[in-house]
């Protein structure tokens, strides 16, 4: 069995699809995967599964719109994938607040595209797109919903200090 870890996009965000934790663990173990954690309340999961990456997509995705309703986009990635993420972060040396991780559904062809956002920046590297959110993902530019349009992929952001636990937690059950 592998460890991943999953992510999901729009939930529990501004009381819409709302998915309590306990309810989406309780489903998860019901679909057979194993040691199943979840982090704060907007859908960060670490579990085991014998299944690749793209098969507990599509089950959770599913698990998810017969449970509870929701048509939710799904992220799944190994612990490897994550450390590459982790360490191919180029806004180190920026304040840990200003760095987000945008992961997406697959490596866009676009690499970039023009857009005033003031002093907030990004890079893309294989299928992250890396956010220096200079006032803060609240006031960015820098969104899912705009890099969905710009490169036409699925897309869900994280701050840096939930990408790190997510590692962490995933580490302790690996």
């Amino acid at each position: 069995m592998k460890t991943y870890i999953a992510i999901l996009r729009g939930i529990n965000v501004s009381g819409k699809n709302k998915l309590p934790m306990q309810e989406l663990r309780t489903m998860l173990e019901k679909l057979n995967y194993y040691e199943v954690k979840t982090y704060i309340q907007s859908g960060n999961i670490v579990l085991k599964s014998s299944e690749e990456a793209s098969e507990i997509e599509k089950t959770i995705k599913v698990g998810i719109a017969d449970t509870f309703g929701y048509d939710v986009s799904v992220l799944v990635r190994t612990i490897t994938a994550w450390e590459k993420a982790i360490a191919n972060n180029p806004y180190t040396t920026v304040e840990e607040k200003q760095q987000y991780f945008t992961f997406l559904s697959e490596t866009p062809e676009i690499k970039s595209f023009d857009i005033d956002a003031k002093a907030d920046t990004y890079q893309i590297i294989d299928d992250i797109v890396y956010v220096n959110a200079v006032g803060g993902y609240g006031k960015t530019k820098l969104t899912n919903n705009l890099f969905e349009k710009k490169l036409n992929v699925t897309a869900t952001t994280r701050n840096l200090k939930t990408t790190l636990k997510l590692l962490a937690l995933a580490k302790e059950i690996n």
